[in-house]
């Protein structure tokens, strides 16, 4: 059972996550860069799972289908980082 200062957290977590998530739309947005539109899915997929998790009644945190959101979402930031950094073939 979450306490409403749990709840609360929750709820700013879940709203930070959704701004970071717009602030790497709004970058995808003027440069077409593939690493910010990763970005911007993994914080909607966070801020998504967080305002799930706020809302549903969780009776235990440690199961697996908690993690799968937060294992896209790192999916997406390794990708991203590793596309940013692999050699061009262009040069």
């Amino acid at each position: 059972m979450m306490t409403y200062l749990g709840h609360v957290l929750t709820g700013a977590a879940a709203m930070a996550s959704l701004a970071i998530a717009l602030f790497f739309l709004k970058f995808w947005r003027r440069t077409r860069d593939a690493f910010f539109l990763l970005f911007a899915m993994a914080f909607a997929i966070d801020a998504t799972s967080r305002i799930a998790l706020g809302i549903t009644e969780v009776s235990d945190t440690a199961e697996p289908i908690y993690f799968l959101p937060r294992l896209l979402m790192f999916g997406f930031i390794a990708i991203a980082i590793i596309k940013k950094n692999a050699p061009r073939k262009d040069r």
